[in-house]
């Protein structure tokens, strides 16, 4: 379910100021560097969890390119503490998922039944399966706020908050890697 027109590329996104995970004010845009702007899913979903962590190893190339990641997901911040507090970059906690509708971020079952999707479900489910296991974070829950079948996205966002390029995920796993997030300004 998309809740309003997606974005294309050239739309100028109205400034906002947002509250990250660790109480850090975080702007969109920034005036000092572009913004990645990435919609997951809710905390402790093996595969957002998965990208959010390749994200963080890479997360020097970002800042040398003078890019700022920004992750927002549909969870309270007291459930995305335990799973999100450790990364390098500001994560955003939207459990009414107003920012989804401002942006167009939808849902829907296509987000895990993408036969596409499933080998990185299956990767990500037995990663995160073994570090909770380990003790290392806890189960995600059994029923997340906000539900299971969100779908990605990426934003590309100008310091004078126009949109440089975007895309809207068709399953859980389609969404940029680092490579295609420094592609614009390499």
């Amino acid at each position: 379910m998309v809740h309003k027109t997606r974005i294309e590329p050239g739309a100028v996104i109205e400034p906002q100021e947002l509250l990250g995970l660790r109480s850090e004010h975080v702007r969109i845009p920034d005036s000092q560097q572009l913004v990645h702007l990435q919609f997951r899913r809710f905390a402790g979903c093996p595969v957002c969890n998965l990208h959010l962590h390749s994200i963080a190893q890479r997360h020097a190339e970002l800042v040398a390119a003078s890019i700022r990641e920004i992750a927002v997901l549909h969870s309270t911040i007291a459930e995305l503490l335990p799973h999100a507090g450790d990364l390098p970059f500001p994560v955003i906690a939207d459990p009414e998922k107003r920012l989804y509708a401002e942006f167009g971020v939808g849902s829907g079952p296509r987000a895990l039944l993408d036969p596409r999707a499933w080998a990185p479900i299956l990767r990500s489910v037995i990663r995160s399966l073994g570090m909770v296991v380990r003790g290392e974070q806890p189960s995600p829950a059994l029923n997340p706020h906000g539900g299971r079948f969100g779908l990605p996205a990426d934003f590309l966002i100008a310091s004078d908050g126009k949109v440089l390029a975007c895309k809207y995920g068709s399953h859980v796993y389609d969404h940029w890697s680092v490579d295609e997030i420094l592609a614009p300004v390499a």
